[in-house]
C-alpha cells in the first residue's frame, strides 16, 4: 500500500533545498541538525531515492530530489492556504515583485496555487530591472516586492539569507587557470561579493560570459563557456562544481507598501511569501 508522504517531511525537504544547507535548514525550523537529518533519511526511505547530495559546503538537489521539490512547495503552500484562509474570503488585487532568480524556482507555482484557491483574489508577478521595480512601487502597481533591499526606498519588514552555489557542465575543468566565468551583467550587486572570493583565494579568473538574463546564464552554463554563482535552487542536476571556494550568502529582503496595512489578502501573500522562504515568524 502506498504511503502519504508527511508534510512535516516535505517542509524539512523543501527548506534544506532552498537553504542549501542542512545546519542552515535547522536553525530555520527550530530543530537539531540530526533530527533534521533524520528527518530527510525518513522521507528518502520513503520515496526509494535520494533526494539531497551531501557535499563539503552544503547539499545540493538529486534528478530525484529536482522533480519532487516542485511538488513539495505546491503541498507546503496549499497547506499554509487553507490554514489562511479558513473561515476567510480573500478577494482583491495584490501585485507581487520578484528578482528574475526566484522566478525559475517554485515559488511563481505556488503563488499560481494560491490565485487558484482564492477565485475572487487577483495576483499580478512582476520581475523587472531595479529602477523598474522601484517605479512599480512607488506607482502602486505592486504591493509587495521580495529583491535586494538596495533597490526601493522602504527599509524591509523582513530578510532571508539564501545560499549561492557554483555550477557548471560536467566537461568544464574548474582547475582551469584563469577560471572562465560565466556572470551577471553589473549593475548586479552579486557579481562583487562573488569575484572577492576568488581574489581572497587566489584564483585568478576572465569573463567567458556574461548577461542581463538569468536563462542566458544558465544557458551559458550548459554550453560549457564555464563557471557560474547561483542561488543554490537554480543549479540544475548535473551541473554542481565542487572544488571552488565557498561563495557567500545574498540577501533579500520583503518590501511591503505602508497603505497595505490591514488588507486581508496582502497579508495573506506576505506569509505565504515568508512561509516559502523558510523565515521564522
Amino acid at each position: 500500500m502506498a504511503t502519504d508522504l508527511e508534510t512535516g517531511l516535505l517542509r524539512a525537504f523543501a527548506t534544506a533545498a532552498r537553504a542549501g544547507s542542512i545546519s542552515r535548514a535547522a536553525a530555520a525550523l527550530g530543530h537539531t541538525q540530526p533530527s533534521l537529518s533524520q528527518r530527510l533519511q525518513k522521507l528518502e526511505r520513503a520515496v526509494g531515492q535520494r533526494l539531497l547530495h551531501r557535499t563539503a559546503s552544503g547539499v545540493v538537489l538529486t534528478r530525484a530530489g529536482e522533480a519532487l521539490l516542485p511538488y513539495a512547495e505546491r503541498i507546503l503552500a496549499l497547506s499554509a492556504q487553507a490554514r489562511t484562509v479558513t473561515g476567510q474570503v480573500l478577494a482583491g488585487r495584490c501585485g507581487v515583485g520578484l528578482i528574475e532568480d526566484l522566478t525559475a524556482a517554485p515559488l511563481p507555482q505556488a503563488l499560481a496555487d494560491f490565485a487558484h484557491a482564492n477565485p475572487g483574489s487577483t495576483l499580478e508577478l512582476v520581475s523587472v530591472p531595479g529602477p523598474a521595480m522601484r517605479r512599480a512601487f512607488d506607482t502602486g502597481r505592486i504591493q509587495l516586492a521580495l529583491v535586494d533591499p538596495t533597490y526601493l526606498p522602504e527599509p524591509p519588514r523582513w530578510t532571508v539569507r539564501l545560499p549561492l552555489a557554483w555550477s557548471a557542465a560536467p566537461g568544464v575543468d574548474l582547475t582551469r587557470d584563469p577560471l572562465p566565468l560565466v556572470l551577471f551583467s553589473p549593475p548586479c550587486r552579486w557579481r562583487a561579493p562573488v569575484l572577492d572570493v576568488l581574489r581572497a583565494h587566489g584564483r585568478a579568473w576572465r569573463v567567458a560570459f556574461e548577461s542581463t538574463s538569468l536563462a542566458g546564464v544558465q544557458a551559458a552554463v550548459r554550453a560549457g563557456l564555464g563557471a557560474a554563482a547561483l542561488l543554490a535552487t537554480n543549479v540544475a542536476p548535473g551541473t554542481v562544481a565542487p572544488g571552488l571556494p565557498a561563495l557567500p550568502e545574498v540577501e533579500l529582503g520583503l518590501v511591503r507598501g505602508a497603505a497595505t496595512d490591514g488588507d486581508p489578502l496582502v497579508d495573506a501573500v506576505e506569509e505565504l511569501l515568508r512561509r516559502l522562504t523558510a523565515v521564522p515568524g
